[in-house]
């Protein structure tokens, strides 16, 4: 029996479109002689669809597709597609008015139906508000295969891998408890640095438990903050992995399970991207390649969803607008790219000569717009106001904003979208203006520390003959003294950033402690870190929590980002 695996890239509410992604590949499964075809989690729909899931419309429209989807499908092909259902017993007896379901279509019906139980309502997932968790886990038979199948979550609960129990049920032990010979999974897992490998690790601990093979198809592309690294593959009885899909883009493949084995084999590559088993753990850990192909395909599908086709931002001469400069290009292309530089009388002319080399490096288009004129504008306007008063912060952002505006109004002007490019380090402690550098309709480092922005400009100049290669690059792309000097917003004369702010290496080790392991202030102080510095870098995050709630949605790369999954109270005490 062939199984084919279908790693699509669904748009949100697209349901006409996604429905003709899983007919184009059902038609190629044909023609590689699969007997079933698996797709990812909500496939039909896009995931996650949030509140579109409450429109009673949008659920009509996707169970009438859903049957025109089952009429068009090859009759003798299974096919297994991701939907929500209605919950037809929620009027009589409560509960959510929908269940996140796996169908599967054979012969131009719906043959059987699949409801995920385990609903996720950490970090970005919310699955409680819109869904009612299926009550059994079930099978469907190919011959004499019985078939179980999971959606997601179902396959993280294991209580041995993870050291704890975080549901009630475990699908994956009661499929086991029913006998059957294989589990699918159909999953929108989003990405975050590192999880490729804990999630296989997981999954492969799973199959070596339970004895069962185990499918996995995971969506990939960006859907606003979140993005998804496909990567999907096939384990077989041994915790073998039989094909890994490609990570970060579609694919397909198709694996074999042999009845006499009672197992997986492998289906000689079909896949577009397999790899061997030593391959699964990718990068180590937080590698820059993955995090790099992760903003890209993030960056690319944000513009191309949204209905845009160019992008502009400011090009300072700094270290981050330079990475998100690099990013938008290899992600749509350098000639889809404007860089507007906006000199002021403190911008040194260093600053200036590294933005116009950067320009050149990567092929974009740059203006040039000063904005001296403009700053003496707004001081003669504000100067009866202003009088007796010293020249500070409020003088500082003006500049800022005044690039704002600028790019706000080529952004309006010429319909691109806005990028802004300010990174995690200082979203966190407020080392951003709002209404200056913060505006924009996608902050595409918002998630990536200062180091980690450093630690890829350098690796994009080290050798990255791939990513060179897809905008037609030279051996350097990030110009040496951008990498170099000191990081400064010039906002006055010699400003540097750690006039302000600790160094990144400290400031960024204590934001990690602070903000992805949760570690109270004493922790940190215990583990080495000045009092004064943690306090003060306490103190910072609390009080930027009104910047982050008015910034631009971020690309998520962390498993604790300033976007979706990010909750605080704005109006909080001091203490926490």
């Amino acid at each position: 029996m062939k199984i084919a695996i279908a790693q699509l890239n669904p748009t949100i509410g697209d349901i006409f479109g996604n429905s003709n992604l899983i007919l184009e590949a059902a038609k190629k499964a044909e023609v590689e002689g699969a007997n079933l075809l698996l797709t990812p989690e909500l496939s039909l729909i896009g995931y996650p669809p949030r509140d579109l899931l409450i429109n009673p419309s949008f659920i009509a429209d996707a169970g009438a597709q859903l049957l025109q989807l089952a009429q068009a499908l090859p009759p003798e092909l299974a096919v297994i597609v991701g939907t929500a259902l209605p919950n037809a017993n929620a009027v009589q007896l409560g509960g959510k008015s929908l269940f996140n379901s796996a169908v599967l279509l054979q012969n131009g019906a719906v043959k059987q139906v699949f409801h995920k139980r385990l609903l996720p309502t950490y970090d970005v997932f919310d699955e409680d508000r819109y869904f009612e968790p299926g009550e059994n886990s079930n099978y469907f038979s190919i011959g004499e295969v019985k078939i179980g199948v999971t959606i997601c979550e179902d396959l993280w609960n294991n209580e041995e891998f993870w050291g704890k129990r975080s549901y009630a049920g475990d699908p994956v032990s009661d499929l086991a408890k029913l006998g059957v010979d294989l589990v699918l999974n159909l999953s929108a897992s989003p990405y975050s640095a590192g999880k490729r490998g804990v999630r296989s690790a997981m999954l492969q601990h799973s199959v070596i438990r339970c004895g069962i093979p185990i499918i996995y198809a995971n969506q990939v592309g960006g859907n606003d903050d979140i993005i998804f690294d496909g990567s999907s593959f096939g384990v077989n009885r041994k915790g073998d992995f039989i094909q890994v899909l490609g990570s970060f883009e579609t694919d397909f493949a198709v694996l074999e399970y042999d009845e006499n084995k009672q197992d997986l084999i492998g289906s000689g590559g079909i896949g577009q991207d397999a790899r061997s088993t030593t391959d699964l753990s990718f990068h180590p850990a937080e590698g820059d390649a993955e995090i790099w192909a992760a903003l890209v395909l993030g960056v690319r599908d944000y513009v191309r969803k949204c209905g845009f086709s160019k992008v502009v931002l400011g090009l300072s001469g700094g270290i981050d607008s330079a990475l998100v400069a690099a990013i938008a290009s290899c992600a749509i292309g350098p000639e889809n790219v404007l860089g507007v530089l906006m000199p002021s009388p403190y911008s040194s002319d260093h600053s200036v000569n590294d933005a116009l080399e950067l320009a050149r490096n990567l092929g974009v288009a740059i203006e040039l717009l000063p904005i001296g004129d403009l700053m003496k504008t707004y001081d003669r306007t504000l100067a009866d106001l202003f009088v007796n008063t010293t020249f500070g912060i409020a003088e500082e952002n003006i500049q800022s904003r005044i690039r704002g505006n600028l790019l706000m109004a080529i952004s309006n002007k010429f319909g691109h979208l806005l990028l802004s490019t300010g990174n995690k380090s200082e979203m966190a402690v407020g080392y951003c203006t709002l209404y200056g550098d913060m505006n924009g309709g996608l902050a595409v480092i918002s998630d990536v520390p200062k180091t980690r922005v450093y630690s890829l400009c350098r690796w994009l100049n080290s050798g990255s003959e791939k990513i060179k290669n897809q905008v037609n690059l030279g051996k350097e792309i990030i110009p040496v003294n951008i990498i170099s000097k000191p990081p400064s917003a010039e906002l006055k004369p010699g400003q540097i950033d750690q006039d302000s702010l600790p160094d990144y290496d400290v400031l960024d080790d204590i934001l990690q402690r602070l903000i992805e392991h949760h570690e109270s202030a004493q922790k940190i102080v215990a583990a080495g870190y000045d009092e004064a510095v943690v306090k003060r870098v306490v103190k910072l995050v609390r009080q930027a929590e009104f910047k982050r709630r008015q910034a631009a949605p971020g690309l998520k790369i962390s498993d604790r980002a300033f976007g979706t999954g990010w909750r605080m109270p704005i109006a909080k005490s001091s203490f926490y």
